[in-house]
Protein backbone atom coordinates (compact mmCIF):
# COMPACT_ATOMS: atom_id res chain seq x y z
CA UNK A 1 0.00 0.00 0.00
CA UNK A 2 1.51 3.28 -0.43
CA UNK A 3 3.22 4.90 2.29
CA UNK A 4 0.99 7.58 3.00
CA UNK A 5 -1.95 6.60 4.77
CA UNK A 6 -5.44 8.38 3.21
CA UNK A 7 -3.99 8.46 -0.47
CA UNK A 8 -6.94 6.99 -2.69
CA UNK A 9 -6.27 3.25 -2.88
CA UNK A 10 -7.95 0.77 -5.39
CA UNK A 11 -10.62 -0.72 -2.59
CA UNK A 12 -12.89 -3.55 -3.19
CA UNK A 13 -15.25 -5.37 -0.86
CA UNK A 14 -15.80 -9.01 -1.18
CA UNK A 15 -19.15 -10.83 0.54
CA UNK A 16 -19.76 -13.66 -1.07
CA UNK A 17 -22.15 -16.95 -0.35
CA UNK A 18 -25.03 -18.69 -1.67
CA UNK A 19 -27.23 -16.55 1.11
CA UNK A 20 -28.86 -13.36 -0.41
CA UNK A 21 -26.94 -11.51 2.99
CA UNK A 22 -23.46 -12.78 1.81
CA UNK A 23 -23.93 -10.40 -1.39
CA UNK A 24 -22.98 -6.65 -1.90
CA UNK A 25 -24.44 -6.75 1.61
CA UNK A 26 -25.90 -3.66 3.48
CA UNK A 27 -22.53 -2.57 5.60
CA UNK A 28 -19.73 -3.56 2.74
CA UNK A 29 -21.75 -1.34 0.11
CA UNK A 30 -22.15 1.54 1.97
CA UNK A 31 -18.66 1.54 3.97
CA UNK A 32 -18.11 1.17 -0.26
CA UNK A 33 -19.85 4.01 -1.29
CA UNK A 34 -17.79 6.40 1.39
CA UNK A 35 -14.70 4.83 0.74
CA UNK A 36 -15.02 6.17 -3.08
CA UNK A 37 -16.71 9.77 -1.75
CA UNK A 38 -13.32 10.23 0.03
CA UNK A 39 -11.50 9.12 -3.36
CA UNK A 40 -10.76 5.96 -3.18
CA UNK A 41 -11.74 3.39 -6.12
CA UNK A 42 -13.83 0.73 -5.62
CA UNK A 43 -12.98 -1.40 -8.43
CA UNK A 44 -15.26 -4.40 -7.37
CA UNK A 45 -17.42 -6.30 -5.11
CA UNK A 46 -18.60 -9.81 -5.01
CA UNK A 47 -22.54 -10.63 -4.63
CA UNK A 48 -24.90 -13.44 -6.01
CA UNK A 49 -28.30 -12.71 -5.65
CA UNK A 50 -30.36 -9.74 -6.86
CA UNK A 51 -30.37 -7.66 -3.58
CA UNK A 52 -26.87 -7.63 -3.75
CA UNK A 53 -26.98 -6.10 -7.68
CA UNK A 54 -29.80 -3.64 -6.68
CA UNK A 55 -27.46 -2.30 -3.63
CA UNK A 56 -24.68 -2.63 -5.53
CA UNK A 57 -25.79 -0.64 -8.46
CA UNK A 58 -27.47 2.28 -5.81
CA UNK A 59 -24.08 2.41 -3.77
CA UNK A 60 -22.01 1.55 -6.31
CA UNK A 61 -22.86 2.04 -9.71
CA UNK A 62 -20.71 1.03 -12.11
CA UNK A 63 -18.53 -0.94 -9.57
CA UNK A 64 -18.44 -4.70 -11.01
CA UNK A 65 -19.64 -8.01 -9.12
CA UNK A 66 -16.94 -10.26 -9.42
CA UNK A 67 -16.02 -13.74 -7.39
CA UNK A 68 -14.45 -13.17 -4.19
CA UNK A 69 -10.97 -13.96 -5.48
CA UNK A 70 -10.88 -11.91 -8.26
CA UNK A 71 -12.00 -8.61 -5.98
CA UNK A 72 -9.01 -9.56 -3.70
CA UNK A 73 -6.78 -9.54 -6.33
CA UNK A 74 -8.01 -6.23 -8.24
CA UNK A 75 -7.74 -4.33 -4.41
CA UNK A 76 -5.06 -2.48 -2.57
CA UNK A 77 -7.61 -2.25 0.22
CA UNK A 78 -10.10 -4.99 0.70
CA UNK A 79 -13.11 -5.00 2.91
CA UNK A 80 -14.40 -8.16 4.54
CA UNK A 81 -18.18 -7.16 5.58
CA UNK A 82 -19.36 -10.87 6.19
CA UNK A 83 -21.61 -12.21 8.68
CA UNK A 84 -19.06 -13.12 12.08
CA UNK A 85 -18.82 -16.81 11.85
CA UNK A 86 -18.62 -16.81 7.93
CA UNK A 87 -15.49 -14.75 8.50
CA UNK A 88 -12.63 -17.03 9.49
CA UNK A 89 -13.58 -19.02 6.65
CA UNK A 90 -13.99 -16.50 4.05
CA UNK A 91 -10.09 -15.46 4.95
CA UNK A 92 -8.52 -18.65 5.34
CA UNK A 93 -10.34 -19.41 2.21
CA UNK A 94 -8.80 -16.70 -0.07
CA UNK A 95 -5.41 -17.52 1.55
CA UNK A 96 -5.62 -20.83 -0.14
CA UNK A 97 -6.20 -19.27 -3.18
CA UNK A 98 -2.94 -17.16 -2.81
CA UNK A 99 -4.63 -14.45 -3.60
CA UNK A 100 -3.46 -12.24 -0.66
CA UNK A 101 -0.36 -10.01 -1.30
CA UNK A 102 2.28 -7.70 0.64
CA UNK A 103 1.84 -4.28 0.98
CA UNK A 104 -2.73 -4.75 0.95
CA UNK A 105 -4.46 -3.66 3.22
CA UNK A 106 -7.27 -6.02 4.53
CA UNK A 107 -10.27 -4.31 7.16
CA UNK A 108 -12.61 -6.39 8.47
CA UNK A 109 -16.12 -4.96 9.91
CA UNK A 110 -16.97 -7.69 12.34
CA UNK A 111 -17.22 -6.31 16.17
CA UNK A 112 -16.93 -10.08 17.21
CA UNK A 113 -13.52 -11.05 16.12
CA UNK A 114 -10.31 -9.15 16.25
CA UNK A 115 -7.29 -9.31 14.68
CA UNK A 116 -6.11 -13.04 15.05
CA UNK A 117 -8.85 -13.89 12.21
CA UNK A 118 -6.65 -12.21 9.95
CA UNK A 119 -3.95 -14.26 10.61
CA UNK A 120 -3.95 -15.97 6.74
CA UNK A 121 -3.70 -12.94 5.19
CA UNK A 122 -0.79 -11.03 7.70
CA UNK A 123 1.28 -14.44 7.28
CA UNK A 124 1.91 -12.86 3.77
CA UNK A 125 2.18 -9.68 4.60
CA UNK A 126 -0.89 -7.98 4.42
CA UNK A 127 -1.63 -4.94 6.92
CA UNK A 128 -4.55 -5.89 8.86
CA UNK A 129 -6.95 -3.72 10.47
CA UNK A 130 -10.16 -4.26 12.45
CA UNK A 131 -12.81 -1.91 12.26
CA UNK A 132 -16.90 -2.47 13.68
CA UNK A 133 -19.30 0.43 13.29
CA UNK A 134 -20.98 0.72 15.75
CA UNK A 135 -24.26 1.34 14.18
CA UNK A 136 -27.34 -0.49 12.81
CA UNK A 137 -27.52 -0.55 8.54
CA UNK A 138 -31.15 -1.60 7.78
CA UNK A 139 -29.96 -1.44 3.93
CA UNK A 140 -31.97 1.62 3.44
CA UNK A 141 -31.26 4.86 1.82
CA UNK A 142 -30.36 6.41 5.00
CA UNK A 143 -27.60 4.14 5.94
CA UNK A 144 -24.95 6.55 3.65
CA UNK A 145 -26.07 9.31 6.25
CA UNK A 146 -26.13 7.14 9.31
CA UNK A 147 -22.31 6.37 8.88
CA UNK A 148 -21.36 10.33 9.27
CA UNK A 149 -20.08 10.76 12.93
CA UNK A 150 -20.55 6.68 13.95
CA UNK A 151 -18.69 5.41 16.18
CA UNK A 152 -15.76 2.41 14.78
CA UNK A 153 -14.08 0.16 17.22
CA UNK A 154 -10.61 -0.18 15.91
CA UNK A 155 -7.80 -2.66 17.03
CA UNK A 156 -4.96 -3.28 14.76
CA UNK A 157 -1.05 -3.40 16.13
CA UNK A 158 0.21 0.04 17.85
CA UNK A 159 2.38 0.95 14.55
CA UNK A 160 -0.83 0.43 11.85
CA UNK A 161 -3.12 2.72 14.50
CA UNK A 162 -2.60 5.70 12.24
CA UNK A 163 -3.35 4.39 9.29
CA UNK A 164 -6.66 2.35 10.74
CA UNK A 165 -7.72 6.07 12.51
CA UNK A 166 -7.27 7.86 8.78
CA UNK A 167 -10.03 4.91 7.39
CA UNK A 168 -12.52 5.65 9.76
CA UNK A 169 -12.28 9.44 9.43
CA UNK A 170 -12.19 9.00 5.92
CA UNK A 171 -15.46 7.64 5.98
CA UNK A 172 -16.73 9.89 8.61
CA UNK A 173 -17.15 8.04 11.70
CA UNK A 174 -14.84 8.54 14.76
CA UNK A 175 -12.29 6.06 15.68
CA UNK A 176 -11.85 4.73 19.20
CA UNK A 177 -10.10 1.49 20.39
CA UNK A 178 -10.86 -1.54 21.40
CA UNK A 179 -8.33 -4.07 22.38
CA UNK A 180 -7.83 -7.48 21.01
CA UNK A 181 -9.09 -9.26 24.40
CA UNK A 182 -11.76 -7.09 24.74
CA UNK A 183 -12.93 -7.71 21.05
CA UNK A 184 -16.18 -10.01 22.26
CA UNK A 185 -17.29 -8.43 25.69
CA UNK A 186 -17.46 -4.88 23.69
CA UNK A 187 -19.60 -6.98 21.34
CA UNK A 188 -21.56 -8.42 23.42
CA UNK A 189 -22.21 -4.89 25.05
CA UNK A 190 -23.34 -3.46 21.36
CA UNK A 191 -25.78 -6.49 20.79
CA UNK A 192 -27.03 -6.63 24.36
CA UNK A 193 -27.75 -2.40 24.02
CA UNK A 194 -28.88 -2.58 20.27
CA UNK A 195 -30.50 -5.74 19.41
CA UNK A 196 -31.72 -6.90 22.31
CA UNK A 197 -33.32 -3.13 22.26
CA UNK A 198 -35.31 -3.96 19.00
CA UNK A 199 -36.38 -7.34 20.53
CA UNK A 200 -37.63 -5.57 23.53
CA UNK A 201 -39.52 -3.08 22.01
CA UNK A 202 -41.01 -5.14 19.18
CA UNK A 203 -42.41 -7.57 22.44
CA UNK A 204 -43.63 -4.31 24.46
CA UNK A 205 -45.62 -3.59 20.85
CA UNK A 206 -47.15 -7.00 20.88
CA UNK A 207 -48.07 -7.18 24.09
CA UNK A 208 -50.31 -3.79 24.06
CA UNK A 209 -51.63 -4.93 21.08
CA UNK A 210 -52.79 -7.54 22.99
CA UNK A 211 -54.17 -4.75 24.91
CA UNK A 212 -56.14 -3.81 22.30
CA UNK A 213 -53.94 -0.20 21.86
CA UNK A 214 -53.87 -0.14 18.16
CA UNK A 215 -51.08 2.34 17.98
CA UNK A 216 -48.30 0.90 19.94
CA UNK A 217 -45.91 2.81 18.39
CA UNK A 218 -47.57 6.20 19.45
CA UNK A 219 -47.67 5.05 22.94
CA UNK A 220 -43.85 3.78 23.32
CA UNK A 221 -42.07 6.33 21.31
CA UNK A 222 -42.07 8.93 23.83
CA UNK A 223 -41.85 6.76 26.79
CA UNK A 224 -38.92 4.74 25.06
CA UNK A 225 -37.02 7.46 24.04
CA UNK A 226 -37.10 9.22 28.10
CA UNK A 227 -35.86 6.09 29.19
CA UNK A 228 -33.34 5.75 27.04
CA UNK A 229 -32.10 9.15 27.98
CA UNK A 230 -32.21 8.67 31.15
CA UNK A 231 -30.20 5.67 30.89
CA UNK A 232 -27.72 7.14 28.56
CA UNK A 233 -27.33 9.65 31.18
CA UNK A 234 -28.11 8.70 34.48
CA UNK A 235 -27.28 4.77 33.93
CA UNK A 236 -28.92 3.26 36.91
CA UNK A 237 -29.91 6.02 38.38
CA UNK A 238 -32.65 6.59 35.89
CA UNK A 239 -34.69 3.68 36.45
CA UNK A 240 -38.39 3.94 37.42
CA UNK A 241 -40.67 1.73 37.66
CA UNK A 242 -42.13 -1.26 39.66
CA UNK A 243 -38.73 -2.94 40.47
CA UNK A 244 -37.19 -0.14 41.34
CA UNK A 245 -40.04 0.75 43.91
CA UNK A 246 -39.69 -2.85 45.29
CA UNK A 247 -43.38 -3.68 44.49
CA UNK A 248 -43.52 -6.96 44.46
CA UNK A 249 -47.27 -7.04 44.16
CA UNK A 250 -47.24 -5.31 40.63
CA UNK A 251 -44.72 -7.55 39.23
CA UNK A 252 -46.33 -10.59 40.38
CA UNK A 253 -49.33 -9.00 38.64
CA UNK A 254 -47.64 -8.90 35.71
CA UNK A 255 -45.99 -12.21 35.92
CA UNK A 256 -50.13 -13.81 35.91
CA UNK A 257 -51.42 -11.12 33.23
CA UNK A 258 -48.63 -12.81 30.99
CA UNK A 259 -48.86 -16.49 32.13
CA UNK A 260 -52.99 -16.47 30.98
CA UNK A 261 -52.35 -13.65 27.84
CA UNK A 262 -48.54 -14.14 26.80
CA UNK A 263 -47.36 -16.96 27.84
CA UNK A 264 -44.13 -17.10 25.23
CA UNK A 265 -43.43 -13.54 27.36
CA UNK A 266 -42.86 -14.85 30.42
CA UNK A 267 -39.45 -15.85 30.69
CA UNK A 268 -38.19 -12.47 29.02
CA UNK A 269 -39.91 -10.68 31.52
CA UNK A 270 -38.45 -12.52 34.16
CA UNK A 271 -35.14 -12.40 33.28
CA UNK A 272 -34.90 -8.86 32.80
CA UNK A 273 -37.03 -8.10 36.16
CA UNK A 274 -34.65 -10.53 38.38
CA UNK A 275 -31.53 -8.47 36.27
CA UNK A 276 -32.62 -4.88 37.14
CA UNK A 277 -33.92 -6.25 40.97
CA UNK A 278 -30.11 -6.94 41.11
CA UNK A 279 -28.63 -3.35 39.01
CA UNK A 280 -31.26 -1.71 41.26
CA UNK A 281 -29.82 -3.43 44.57
CA UNK A 282 -26.30 -2.85 43.61
CA UNK A 283 -27.16 1.01 42.76
CA UNK A 284 -28.53 1.38 45.86
CA UNK A 285 -32.02 1.95 44.72
CA UNK A 286 -33.29 -1.09 46.69
CA UNK A 287 -32.45 -2.43 50.31
CA UNK A 288 -31.79 -5.92 50.77
CA UNK A 289 -35.10 -6.37 52.72
CA UNK A 290 -37.08 -4.90 49.48
CA UNK A 291 -35.17 -6.70 46.94
CA UNK A 292 -35.75 -10.25 48.70
CA UNK A 293 -39.21 -10.61 47.69
CA UNK A 294 -38.66 -9.58 44.19
CA UNK A 295 -35.97 -12.03 44.03
CA UNK A 296 -38.11 -15.04 45.99
CA UNK A 297 -41.34 -14.26 43.03
CA UNK A 298 -38.79 -14.03 39.96
CA UNK A 299 -37.18 -17.84 41.63
CA UNK A 300 -40.25 -18.85 41.33
CA UNK A 301 -41.55 -18.55 38.21
CA UNK A 302 -42.60 -21.28 36.28
CA UNK A 303 -42.29 -20.90 32.47
CA UNK A 304 -45.21 -21.84 30.59
CA UNK A 305 -44.46 -25.09 28.29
Amino acid sequence: MPSRPGLPLRAAAPNPGAPAQHGAGRVGSVLGAALAAAGHEVVAAAGLSAASRDRAQRLLPGVPLLPADEVVAAADLVVLAVPDDALPGLVAGLAETGVWRRGQLALHTSGAHGLAVLAPAQAVGVLGLALHPAMTFSGGPEDLDRLVGTPFGITSLVEHRAVAETVVLEMGGEPFWVAEADRVLYHAALVTGANHLVTLVAEAADLLRAAGVDAPARVLGPLLTAALDNGLRRGDAGLTGPVSRGDVGTVAGHLAALAERAPDAVAGYAAMARRTTERAQAAGRLRAHEAQPLVDLLDGVEVPS
